[in-house]
């Protein structure tokens, strides 16, 4: 019987890997420069997603505090679905910037706090650091 290699996408081998290491020097050398860029009023943002984040509420109230007895949190939940996280991470400050929760992640979605994030400077050159996910590649997102 043949061995079974697994490659999880976390490892996926580069295509290129010259091209893929010409990236990643890249994007580290813009975010070293991050706080040099700031200076002259530029801005550095790193901008991703959390997805899949649980929307939980507490089945009943939380029980006071009594004397002698410590708080006592319900620990049931009600479920309400998931939500997406997409932040916009100052690289100078480490500041959140215009940050959105919704229950997708569509290019729309994704294009919304690039908007809200360069009308904070509308004059200010900018560099967003994205992955390669499809949604940060749209044509919503360059327009």
């Amino acid at each position: 019987m043949k061995p079974h290699r697994v490659e999880y996408w976390r490892n996926a081998q580069p295509d290129d890997p010259e091209v893929c290491a010409d990236d990643v020097a890249a994007v580290c050398q813009v975010s070293q420069q991050a706080q040099a860029f700031a200076q002259p009023g530029g801005h550095v943002i790193s901008t991703d997603e959390k997805t899949g984040i649980q929307a939980l509420e507490r089945a009943a109230p939380t029980l006071p505090l009594q004397r002698g007895v410590v708080e006592r949190p319900e620990y049931a939940y009600l479920r309400h679905g998931t939500q997406c996280l997409i932040a916009n991470c100052n690289g100078a400050t480490g500041e959140i910037v215009a940050p959105s929760m919704g229950a997708t992640r569509t290019e729309e979605d994704f294009a919304a706090p690039m908007a809200q994030t360069m009308a904070t400077d509308p004059e200010a050159p900018w560099i967003f650091v994205v992955d390669q996910l499809n949604t940060h590649q749209s044509e919503t997102l360059v327009q």
